[in-house]
């Protein structure tokens, strides 16, 4: 006599769905994940001096906050594809070509410290936030600049493609400020304007300026504005219309928060020496950020933070 162990029976079944689901998972692949499994390979986008998030160091590797969550975001997709190797090519962009270079496949993934906004959205597409800062703007104490008003009729400069430059713009024409406002190719040329006394200020986010300003000659000469000008989520993009793919980074992203080693991570680049030259920002974790860990969220909307 045969007996009928259901138990067994449903513990094969089980497995054949899995099996099924599994095949067909990687049968019907799409966007950048078929990309990726197809051609072994993934293109990342990262920043050449974008301190603490994602630089060379002093051996011309990439490093910072953004490029130890990218790495997060690497090992899910490989386990995600049932990869055992993957190759990851690392390619230099800029706050100008990071969105073109995306959108023509250049790369993959930007990893970097990029302001979703509903602008970006139109072209492309943001993970959960991943950080949260404000618009300010640095300047040298003795100049005495405090406030925008102050800086009426002065040069002032920004980076070329950031929405720190179009706000400086929007807010030049309403509030007739007369600025002269240069646009450069990168934070750090930017940052000389000021310390050169070419540039009265420079209009970035206070997290990127309180780096610049750790790692100047002298950083007791400089001052970061106290009034932000707004509020700026940062998150990785990724190209449009792709949503296994931002599921899997999305995925990866909440699951280093709801781990608690989001908190490892912070402190290491945040409270911490970081290189080249080891100095400590000593920027604690903001309630905005923690809000964002929490319960993690793409809203490019800075009222949601």
């Amino acid at each position: 006599m045969k007996f009928f162990n259901k138990g067994a029976a449903l513990a094969a079944a089980v497995m054949s769905l899995c099996f099924w689901s599994s095949a067909a998972t990687a049968q019907n692949l799409t966007g950048t994940l078929q990309k990726i499994k197809s051609s072994g390979s993934i293109t990342i986008g990262h920043r050449e001096t974008l301190l603490p998030f994602s630089y060379y160091d002093n051996n011309q590797k990439v490093v910072g906050y953004s490029e130890d969550l990218c790495v997060e975001v690497l090992s899910a997709i490989k386990s995600q594809l049932k990869m055992d190797t993957l190759d990851v090519k690392m390619v230099p962009v800029t706050s100008a070509s990071r969105i073109p270079l995306l959108v023509s496949g250049a790369i993959d993934l930007e990893c970097g410290a990029t302001t979703n906004n509903a602008d970006r959205q139109k072209q492309v597409a943001f993970s959960v936030t991943h950080f949260v800062t404000s618009n300010r703007f640095v300047s040298k104490k003795a100049s005495r600049i405090s406030t925008l008003d102050d800086l009426k009729g002065k040069p002032v400069v920004s980076v070329s493609g950031t929405s720190n430059i179009k706000q400086l713009q929007e807010l030049n024409g309403q509030r007739n400020l007369n600025l002269n406002i240069s646009a450069v190719k990168d934070h750090a040329e930017a940052f000389l304007t000021v310390e050169t006394d070419r540039a009265a200020a420079f209009v970035m986010d206070d997290v990127i300026l309180a780096a610049f300003v750790s790692n100047a000659k002298d950083p007791g000469a400089f001052a970061i504005s106290s009034t932000p000008l707004s509020l700026e989520p940062y998150a990785f993009m990724m190209r449009k219309d792709d949503p296994d793919f931002k599921r899997v980074v999305d995925g990866a992203l909440s699951a280093v928060y709801s781990s608690g080693k989001i908190n490892s991570i912070y402190a290491k680049w945040f409270l911490r020496p970081i290189p080249p030259k080891n100095n400590n920002l000593n920027m604690p974790m903001s309630d905005a950020l923690k809000k964002v860990i929490d319960k993690p969220t793409d809203s490019g909307d800075p009222a949601a933070y």
